[in-house]
């Protein structure tokens, strides 16, 4: 496997490039920024620290199932989406793991991590990264789990609910166990058409993960959840630590779903600012932009003559870090991703973009 970083490593980015800030558009985070609501829920609540946590955090997943329209028992929380993704591989210990790819890299670690084989499923260029469901079902045979994103990143590519029901019905015709990865789903104002969340009550071979740090700006904080059926949320539980998820996160979790006003506002202001940076993207004739569902645009920038990593590193002389794309399977030392960002950075990526590209 490809050696693989996340975007969003601020020090170590500052620290090469001797930088005293930076404008991080590598790290696919709510530009709205973190809820005043949250900020004054950890202040106060600070000396929560000097307790342990709640044990298997129970009230915010009451919290969670009010908000998402779940059942509370079918519910798990973890310290970041991701900790559960490789508790959910060394409980299941797949042999064969199929991958839709481009795709978040932590499902082949976790996968790979117990032991399975890798395949992929490409998301086709060609198409846009708009593959039909077909062309991913026939892939099926043959594995033990399939892992999805939907929203995909670092594509954007968005199912409806309807395809992944198939997809999912075939591949418990199949034997294979389905991980869908809903972790930027939040930032869908018509959700209901997307997520597969409600179907945890109808498939024993689902598993649906979910980040709150993308949406509500917790990455630093650390807190995700995933729904499933109790015969794989009981050895989950057993699996994990039992204080996994520390108490501010928790406080944090339950006070950003109640609320109502940041989320609606968030969702408005995204959107905004997700049709500004991609309508200026699309100005460069040089660049080939992918339409955006969610708060990241990929784009492949082969006609600038120039490769990711040597854009990266002139946007770097702008104090600016974006995300090079080409460790993804199936992209190339092409494509790299744009975290969308306020008015005010986006058009610093703009006009550092207009120099570099003159």
């Amino acid at each position: 496997m490809q050696k693989f970083e996340h975007g969003g490593d601020l020090k170590k980015i500052m620290a090469q490039e001797n930088l005293d800030k930076i404008i991080d558009f590598s790290a696919n985070i709510n530009p709205y920024g973190l809820s005043k609501n949250i900020k004054k829920a950890i202040v106060d609540h600070i000396d929560d620290i000097i307790h342990y946590p709640e044990p298997d955090a129970r009230e915010l997943c009451g919290k969670i199932a009010e908000n998402y329209g779940i059942s509370a028992d079918k519910i798990i929380v973890g310290n970041g989406a991701v900790e559960l993704l490789y508790i959910l591989c060394h409980i299941l210990k797949p042999k064969n793991a199929l991958i839709v790819s481009p795709g978040f890299s932590e499902y082949e670690r976790a996968a790979k991590a117990s032991g399975a084989n890798i395949n992929y499923v490409m998301l086709s260029e060609k198409q846009e990264f708009n593959s039909p469901m077909r062309d991913l079902i026939v892939n099926i045979k043959g594995n033990d789990i399939l892992f999805i994103g939907n929203p995909n990143n670092p594509t954007g590519t968005l199912f409806t609910v309807e395809d992944m029901e198939l997809l999912i019905e075939h591949a418990e015709n199949n034997g294979c166990f389905v991980v869908v990865d809903e972790s930027f789903m939040d930032f869908i104002k018509t959700s209901e058409a997307f997520s597969v969340l409600p179907l945890v009550e109808k498939y024993h071979n689902l598993f649906v993960l979910h980040s709150l740090t993308k949406f509500y700006a917790l990455p630093g904080l650390r807190l995700g959840f995933a729904a499933t059926d109790h015969e794989v949320l009981d050895p989950l539980y057993q699996a994990k630590d039992p204080w996994n998820v520390n108490a501010l996160a928790q406080i944090a979790g339950m006070v950003a779903l109640e609320d109502k006003v940041y989320q609606r506002r968030s969702r408005t202001y995204t959107r905004t600012e997700i049709n500004y940076l991609y309508e200026e993207l699309e100005t460069f004739d040089k660049l080939k932009v992918y339409e955006p569902t969610v708060n990241f645009i990929l784009v492949n920038i082969e006609k600038t003559n120039m490769t990711a990593n040597e854009l990266k590193t002139k946007l770097l002389e702008y104090g600016i870090a974006i995300r090079n794309c080409e460790n993804y399977p199936g992209l190339n030392e092409y494509f790299v991703r744009f975290a969308v960002r306020t008015r005010e950075e986006n058009d610093e990526l703009i006009d550092a973009l207009t120099e570099i590209l003159a």
